[in-house]
């Protein structure tokens, strides 16, 4: 479906997370916008989105965040309700105040310190524990690192190979515990996507791809979450960044994900 609103700030989707039962929302812009919302469902299939609320986002001491502070991208959601946001251009990672808007710094990997400014942390990700995983959108190796942070601090969790001319852009933990990782490409017909899953337990990450489009599918999917229905069935919900450009669209389209 395509999600349109009225308000100026609205667009340029870069990270959502969506409660378990598909009900609920929570979704980051990527010029600095928190936005909770219910999901109207007809059964399983998405049919409205309704902002009950929404926030722009503030340094410390209250003071809306502006360029270069100000680009979001990742978001993710700790099993204490916890909401975490990655920002790229100055990288960093923050706990965000979704009712003020009002973000508290994470401290920083001295590995940010090297990231392309335009490149940086687009996908962020929590595991059930809390351990956050975030990677950069471009590396000069043939694998994107991905870091982790938990109690112990900073440390590089995995090598995630490289597949073509994907860019990694956002990532989410599902319920089966498995890191999913969305990636996008961009040819002259238009954006590709695809969809990797990984089981980081294992010495080889066990990948699995479960989503490869042709160029123009879908528009410019940025934003990725893994969740599960009251039947147990998981599902995959993904959002367009429009870019704040008329002809792109913020577009939702949603996945089951089929066992075998």
């Amino acid at each position: 479906m395509v999600w349109s609103e009225k308000a100026r700030w609205f667009g340029g989707i870069s990270g959502v997370e969506v409660s378990s039962g598909g009900q609920r929302m929570t979704a980051i812009t990527d010029r600095g916008h928190v936005i909770e919302a219910v999901l109207k469902r007809e059964g399983s299939l998405l049919t409205r989105i309704e902002i009950d609320h929404e926030v722009a986002l503030h340094n410390p001491a209250g003071k809306r965040l502006s360029k270069p502070f100000i680009d979001s991208e990742g978001l993710a959601i700790g099993p204490d309700g916890s909401v975490y946001v990655s920002f790229e251009g100055q990288h960093r990672l923050a706990t965000v105040n979704v009712g003020t808007g009002i973000t508290t710094p994470v401290p920083n990997s001295p590995d940010f310190e090297f990231l392309n400014e335009n490149s940086g942390l687009e996908a962020l990700a929590i595991t059930s524990d809390g351990t956050l995983f975030t990677l950069p959108e471009q590396s000069d190796a043939d694998f994107f690192p991905l870091f982790s942070y938990g109690d112990a601090g900073w440390s590089l969790a995995a090598r995630i190979p490289k597949k073509g001319p994907f860019l990694p852009v956002g990532a989410d933990f599902g319920p089966d515990g498995l890191f999913y990782m969305l990636e996008r490409t961009i040819t002259l017909l238009g954006f590709r996507s695809q969809i990797r899953r990984f089981d980081l337990s294992k010495p080889e990450l066990g990948e699995q791809l479960l989503l490869q489009t042709l160029p123009s599918r879908f528009d410019n999917l940025e934003a990725i979450s893994v969740w599960q229905d009251a039947q147990g069935k998981t599902f995959i919900t993904l959002i367009a960044d429009d870019n704040f450009i008329p002809i792109q669209r913020t577009q939702v389209v949603e996945f089951e994900v089929i066992q075998q």
